[in-house]
């Protein structure tokens, strides 16, 4: 019984960090949605990949090429306000696009208003061209990079574009941890904030839940109605409001009081912080974790449950009173005295299976078999 109530509780605390997850990650996308973060970390990206940290260079290029430029609206700028560039720059470029317009910046030059490498008689863009055009680019470490994926291309074309998407990819996975990272901190901040706001303190709600059975009983019923739904994580968080209503959250002091603190004593504020920080961090790992752990406490749950409503009963089963060597020698003593010595007739068969029902009744309620109940 105390292990299912700890097990009950610990759902309920997953169950409000995955609601209050999924809120956090739509406030933490409304927010860099708004501050476009994901353009400032794809520049951001490019210009290490390009070795050009200023972005007036090949970065520069690159961003003004027709491929890449029509990705996004206005004119690239390095010199103007990062935080207002951003707003109009791309958040994704395509691996293609970007190899084929480095190729070409390569083989055709950088100046992109060169009206003669705009031309029909501009050099065509092949292995030859692109490796004795590399000069042009005056960047020595992406030529450097450039002749590795040309030499590893084995005279074909397509390798070598392959080898530089791949190139990129690999640089667009570095960009994507400093992303995740970033907003994982971000998601700090919005589940502290959340947690302070609607005074989500674990311990405090730990406590509550182990205390009240009718609001642990509900809440682990949310829980079970949300692991079922392969869908949840998909809610947004006008959908998820309704489930507020039994969740543990803004507790007043009088419903949450530890043993031997008062509201002067230090651990009155020290206990609540706690609580914030766990949830707060709790918050930060995401609303997928948080379900995948519900399902699988749901199913330790439904297999403890049962055994805790219908424990296994032992045994009943007692030997048949004809397999007994006792109770066969006292059935006969009891028939052989009950029957007259002569004159069998029907009278005597209705008296025989009489004695029978009798004696087999008495050896299977009996205590015990070798002594028999007559």
């Amino acid at each position: 019984m105390f292990g299912s109530v700890i097990l009950d509780v610990a759902i309920g605390l997953i169950f409000v960090y995955l609601i209050l997850s999924l809120i956090a990650s739509a406030i933490q996308e409304l927010i860099q949605s708004v501050l476009k973060t994901r353009s400032a970390q794809l520049e951001k990206g490019i210009r290490e990949l390009l070795h050009d940290p200023g972005g007036i260079g090949l970065a520069k290029s690159l961003y003004q090429h027709p491929l890449i430029a029509g990705l996004y609206k206005g004119v690239y700028d390095p010199t103007s306000n990062q935080f207002l560039r951003r707003y109009h720059l791309p958040s994704y470029i395509p691996a293609r696009s970007f190899a084929v317009a480095l190729l070409d910046l390569v083989a055709r030059g950088r100046d992109l208003g060169d009206d003669s490498a705009a031309a029909a008689a501009a050099p065509l863009i092949s292995l030859e061209t692109v490796r004795l055009s590399l000069h042009r680019i005056q960047n020595v470490p992406v030529q450097r990079a450039m002749l590795t994926a040309i030499d590893m291309a084995e005279g074909n074309l397509q390798r070598a574009q392959d080898n530089v998407q791949d190139w990129y990819d690999s640089t667009m996975e570095r960009v994507s941890g400093w992303y995740k990272r970033k907003t994982q901190w971000w998601l700090v901040g919005i589940g502290l904030a959340m947690a302070i706001g609607a005074n989500a303190d674990t311990v405090q709600m730990a406590r509550f839940l182990y205390r009240d059975k009718a609001a642990r009983d509900a809440i682990v019923a949310q829980a079970g109605v949300a692991s079922a739904d392969t869908s949840f994580l998909r809610k947004k968080p006008s959908e998820v409001a309704s489930l507020f209503d039994n969740l543990p959250l803004g507790l007043s002091r009088s419903e949450f009081r530890m043993k031997g603190c008062t509201d002067t004593q230090p651990c009155s504020v020290a206990l609540p912080l706690l609580g914030w920080l766990l949830t707060a961090f709790a918050i930060s790992l995401g609303a997928p974790i948080w379900f995948d752990v519900l399902n699988k406490f749901m199913v330790i749950r439904s297999t403890v449950k049962p055994h805790e409503k219908s424990p296994e009963e032992g045994s009943e089963d007692r030997p048949s009173p004809s397999s007994h060597p006792a109770a066969e020698r006292r059935t006969d003593s009891v028939r052989s005295s009950a029957l007259p010595e002569s004159g069998a007739g029907s009278g005597s068969t209705a008296t025989s299976a009489l004695v029978d029902q009798f004696v087999q009744q008495q050896w299977a309620t009996g205590p015990d078999p070798d002594e028999g109940v007559l």
